[in-house]
């Protein structure tokens, strides 16, 4: 089989797993009556509604696009009829046009749809575009942008991130159960179209049977090898998965291009795959469903656009008997502030935890212990950067280089003092874009 090793673990923070849906098969939510999908879902600008009220829609039809460098179309995820478009507010706290589309029940497809056919780079980095993906490990970024790298002979290495690190999630982990013979062909298509040499496929060693069948399917294939990863938190960041699979660091200000490499998420490689088999883009999601407040704790594939309140109510869960409800996992995902809010490109998973369960401590005054600065990934120092914030010094904060943090949260989490340093750090990075534009 080909595994290779690798390299001594950054630091971190070891978490219990709480994988409990890992050997739990995805099954599929069933259709909502209506569906809200925002014409923003990834990260870049927001598209304009193609289509009108009164409209009829199909599986798989655009219903939004931007000519925006950072623009990705919108797809419809079901058939039926648009009954309103309009201006609604997302979990990031930004109003974006929202189409509202009442399902015929047919999942009729668009009849246009067709396995798109390209020859060259250009061409595929089109039909990338087309399918409407973008980062499906959670931060969004257009695909087809990080495949049109310009200086694309600089890079050589394509790393596929199957590390899944936070607690709960398994969405990847089922994808690669699942799907593995996908994930082998869209790693096939990328390394052809970019002419790259190696692929490295990163997962965490709590993982064993994903790690066999992924060894076994891309045993045959060149330049293709499977890492064992340690159980570290936060293994998956793409910085950290970097440094695993190559020794390379990637440097403030610096893509991970410019490194030689090209990070994407092994559910991003899957429904490219697809994409390229079928012609359908990117028109649901596969969500793991979990937390004390669950009764039936579940990976769903739902449809872009379900709330999620059907998510929750599938899976035997009251909204109101929640304390606590995030979109994606415990360390680094967002607070849900409505369960009306859909389901979106970028959501992993949602977790809802019970008042009973959740523990809020006192913030206590910072004791110098500096155990923040020993488990940061990127080797910060949290516990300054939060003065700095506090003073409102953009210099020290640059000096400190609060740029790099990752937000994964390690800090906050191993704090005796139970400071807010992650939050701190956004706020800070926050600042100084307001100051810089």
């Amino acid at each position: 089989m080909a595994i290779i090793k690798s390299r001594k673990a950054l630091p971190g923070v070891h978490l219990k797993h709480y994988k409990n849906t890992s050997e739990l098969s995805t099954v599929s939510l069933p259709l909502p009556q209506v569906v809200r999908i925002p014409m923003q879902q990834h990260m870049g600008q927001e598209a304009i509604p193609t289509v009108s009220a009164g409209d009829t829609v199909y599986v798989g039809q655009k219903i939004g696009d931007s000519t925006a460098p950072m623009g990705v179309p919108m797809h419809s995820s079901v058939s039926g009829t648009v009954k309103k478009i309009e201006e609604d507010l997302t979990s990031g706290g930004r109003f974006v046009k929202t189409v509202v589309i009442e399902t015929d029940g047919k999942q009729t497809p668009w009849p246009e749809l067709a396995p798109p056919q390209v020859s060259n780079r250009e061409e595929f980095i089109a039909a990338v575009r087309e399918s409407g993906l973008s980062g499906l490990g959670g931060a969004g970024f257009p695909t087809h942008l990080k495949l049109a790298y310009k200086d694309i002979d600089r890079v050589d290495t394509l790393i596929i991130n199957g590390a899944e690190c936070e607690p709960y999630i398994t969405s990847d982990y089922r994808e690669c159960m699942e799907h593995p013979q996908e994930i082998a062909d869209g790693i096939k298509l990328v390394m052809s179209y970019l002419s790259l040499t190696k692929c490295v496929i990163g997962i965490e060693q709590n993982k064993p049977k994903a790690i066999a069948l992924l060894s076994e399917v891309t045993d045959s294939m060149s330049g293709v090898s499977v890492m064992p990863l340690k159980n570290r938190y936060p293994q998956g960041a793409e910085k950290v998965l970097i440094y695993s699979a190559t020794g390379k660091v990637v440097e403030e200000g610096q893509l991970p291009a410019d490194c030689g490499v090209i990070v994407m998420n092994v559910s991003t490689v899957s429904a490219l795959s697809q994409y390229f088999k079928t012609g359908m883009p990117l028109v649901s999601r596969r969500l793991t469903v979990d937390g004390d407040a669950v009764s039936q704790p579940k990976n769903i594939e739902v449809p872009l656009g379900a709330s999620i309140r059907e998510v929750l109510a599938f899976c035997g869960c009251n909204p109101e008997d929640c304390k606590e409800i995030l979109m994606g996992g415990p360390m680094m995902g967002v607070s849900v502030p409505d369960v009306d809010l859909p389901i979106i490109k970028n959501n992993n998973a949602i977790l809802a935890f019970k008042t009973s369960q959740m523990s809020y401590t006192k913030t206590t005054a910072c004791i110098r212990c500096g155990k923040c600065t020993r488990v940061c990934p990127v080797k910060l120092m949290p516990a300054a950067l939060e003065r700095a914030y506090d003073n409102r010094n953009s210099e020290a904060l640059k000096s400190l280089k609060v740029n790099l943090c990752i937000n994964c949260g390690c800090c906050s989490y191993i704090c005796p003092a139970k400071r807010d340093l992650a939050a701190k750090n956004q706020l800070a990075k926050a600042m100084l874009r307001e100051k810089k534009g």
